[in-house]
């Protein structure tokens, strides 16, 4: 399979950034900004998961516009873990360096009996640990396996570790839900600049 991947530049200041991923699989074009107002454009064929980006864009207060193209016709993996890969790579870009970010973010969301927690860390080291024992293998159009395929692709290429846990739910849309929007938040308050912090890495080593 031939990928090909471009990423356009972005001012240090502007944290924005554009990523396109063309494979024999999927086209998918992505555009972020990370100090947005939660706007977004979505569009990946699968209704639940444009559901979920959403949740994203509007609880992380990123603006986000995603367009994917699939072989949605076998089934939606390849879209799911291609937005998820593509997405990590331009939130790389937008961030840069990371200076003066708080580097870490965390956050429990309810929903109805629903309740999870997302943990997340700006390390450079992708890492996942994802526990969340859906209730049912779909959700409208959305395989919920796929959820950790597209959290995957999300770490290894944004360069996070993330730590996932569902710890009560009953309803697999309210689990999925709450997961997103948990990670939405995560990522804001890892995000926000640490005006105590200035302009350093936050980091022992001076790198991220």
């Amino acid at each position: 399979m031939t990928v090909m991947s471009s990423v356009s530049p972005a001012a240090a200041a502007d944290r924005v950034a554009e990523v396109q991923r063309n494979t024999a699989e999927t086209q998918i074009s992505v555009r972020i900004n990370l100090d947005g107002s939660g706007a977004s454009k979505l569009s990946t064929g699968i209704g639940f998961f444009d559901h979920m980006l959403d949740q994203i864009a509007r609880h992380g207060l990123i603006d986000l516009d995603i367009q994917a193209q699939g072989d949605l016709h076998i089934d939606g993996h390849h879209t799911v873990e291609d937005v998820g890969i593509t997405l990590g790579q331009a939130f790389a870009k937008a961030v840069g360096d990371k200076k003066g970010i708080r580097r870490y973010g965390h956050a429990y969301v309810p929903l109805d009996e629903a309740l999870s927690r997302v943990v997340v860390d700006f390390s450079g080291r992708p890492g996942l640990h994802m526990r969340v024992p859906f209730k049912s293998g779909m959700v409208g159009g959305f395989d919920t396996q796929l959820a950790f395929e597209f959290f995957q692709g999300f770490v290894n290429h944004a360069g996070v570790t993330l730590h996932i846990d569902n710890l009560h739910g009953e309803n697999a849309h309210h689990q999925a839900e709450t997961v997103f929007k948990a990670f939405a938040r995560a990522l804001r308050m890892a995000l926000e600049r640490d005006a105590r912090l200035g302009d350093v890495i936050p980091s022992t080593k001076g790198s991220l």
